[in-house]
Formats: structure tokens, sequence, C-alpha cells
């Protein structure tokens, strides 16, 4: 006797002309294919979207020794450009005034101001960058360091599409036009170094996040007024925060519940429509006086 692998299908079929379709089974049918849609969409994009997990450690800086690139961009609201420069310093006796590599200066307002930017590195030791008049030759007659921080960037930049919690810009569009002329600037900054991490691990971007205080003040020395400038004092925190992108759920995951939808939704709606329809037999054999 020949074996007949047709008795293993578990999934026995019933010939049409058997069954019965009904308005209300067809409503149901076309309900359940909506809703398991709907979910199946839902629990796709939840599993396509990623999660930050975030942890942190104690720096090694022998490991990672390069200095620290820095993105400033910053509006001197009332004074020409011929006056300022970038001047920076630390513990380590850097000592740099009018640094001109990669800076921009355009004329604003009438050439009676003057947009700055600039990209530098800084040494991984407290010091400060500063806003000044310390390299110009001549002297402005009535300094004015109003002005208008519209970032101040350190390490990789972060792009807007990945949300990292963190204050990776907080100086952005930081507005200090109302301030005395005469006044001095100082943001006193604590740097934290950051890591962003993809899926498999590799490193993506070195970011840094930091916080600030301000404070202002007219500087007088011999009975004159100083000339002002904006100063930038940093240190660096030894901590590191360590960002990583994680899918929030496995694909095993992903396919039990999307299995449990189909499963689910089938099961319910049939169940849902042979009550309807038994209800309706009963009525209709009540109505013709069947019932007995």
């Amino acid at each position: 006797m020949q074996f007949d692998i047709r008795r293993l299908d578990i999934y026995r079929k019933i010939p049409k002309d058997l069954t019965q379709p009904t308005k209300t089974g067809a409503c149901i049918s076309v309900g359940s294919v909506l809703f398991i849609a709907y979910l199946f969409i839902s629990e796709l994009t939840s599993y396509l979207s990623s999660e930050i997990v975030t942890e942190m450690y104690v720096d090694d800086p022998a490991t990672n020794s390069e200095r620290i690139p820095v993105k400033l961009d910053i509006s001197l609201l009332n004074m020409e450009c011929k006056y300022i420069g970038l001047d920076i310093q630390d513990d380590l006796g850097r000592h740099e005034v009018g640094f001109v590599d990669n800076t921009d200066k355009v004329p604003i307002n009438n050439n009676e101001g003057c947009r700055f930017k600039s990209s530098f590195k800084i040494n991984k030791v407290p010091g400060n960058f500063h806003i000044s008049t310390h390299a110009s030759k001549e002297q402005p007659p009535q300094p004015n360091m109003k002005h208008i921080v519209h970032e101040l960037i350190f390490g990789d930049r972060v792009p807007q599409t990945i949300h990292i919690p963190g204050s990776f810009n907080p100086l952005l569009e930081k507005d200090k036009s109302e301030s005395n002329a005469l006044s001095s600037h100082d943001y006193y900054l604590k740097i934290v170094p950051a890591v962003f991490n993809d899926y498999s691990g590799k490193t993506l971007m070195h970011p840094y996040q930091y916080t600030f205080a301000y404070r202002h003040s007219i500087r007088q020395r011999g009975g004159q007024v100083v000339i002002p400038a904006i100063w930038f004092k940093y240190k660096l925190n030894p901590m590191c925060v360590k960002y990583s992108e994680q899918r929030p759920i496995p694909f095993y995951h992903f396919l039990t519940a999307v299995c449990a939808i189909v499963g689910g939704t089938f099961t319910v709606a049939g169940i849902f429509d042979s009550f309807l329809f038994t209800a309706a037999e009963i009525f209709k054999k009540a109505e013709l006086g069947k019932l007995s």
C-alpha cells in the first residue's frame, strides 16, 4: 500500500460548495485584514526603530589623546572685523594671540559689526579661548562686545536625525545684544566627552556635551576701563558618556509577535463570526416558530 503524504496535512480543505458566505462574515473578514495590517505596520515600525542606551565610564586620555575640535560662530554687533581676533591658551603653556587658521570674518550691520567663524583644536587640559582686540595693531575708539553666539560645538556635530539625550550646543543663538557695551563676558564651560556607537559597536562620532555658567562685568585697571573681551573658559570632566544604538526587540520576537497578531486575529474573528451566524440562525428559526 503506497503511502500518501497528503495524510500529513493538518489543514484539511473544504470544497467551496460546502461553505456558505455571508455579508456579516465578509465585513468581519475585511475588518480583520485591516486590523492585522495596522498591527503589523505598528510592530514593524517598532522593530525598525532604535533606542539609545547610555553608559558612563572613566575616560582614559591616553587612548584618545588627540586635540578636541572646536567650531565657534559668533556675531559682534558693534565691532569692526579689523579689530577682533581669537586668542587661545591653556595649562600646557599654549598661548596663541590672533589665531587665523580656518577663520572667517564677514562684515555685518553696514560694516559696523562682524560675524566671526573659526574652527580650531584645543588640548585636553583646562584653558580658555577668547574673542578680543589683543592682536590688533589699532585699538577701537569705542569698544563694544555686544554679541550673539550662533553656535559653539566641541568635537563632532550631532546630526539632527539622531536624537541623543544631552546638551551638545547649549549656547545656540545666545543673545547678549542688550548687555553693557563695555562689559567683558565670561562663559565657564564644563565639557564631558561622549562616544556614539551604531548597532555593530562601531564608533560613528565623538561629540562633546557641555554646560555653562555666565558672568559679565566692567573691568578696570589703574582706574581705567579695560577693553572688554568674550572669554570661554573650559574644564574637562574625566567621565565619558557612551551612547549605543540598539534594537528595542530581537528579530525572533518580531516574528513571534507577527504570528500572534495574524493567528490571534483570525481566531477571535472566527469565533465572533460563528457566534453571530449561530445567533442569526436561532433568530430565524424563532421567527418561523421552528424552535423546539
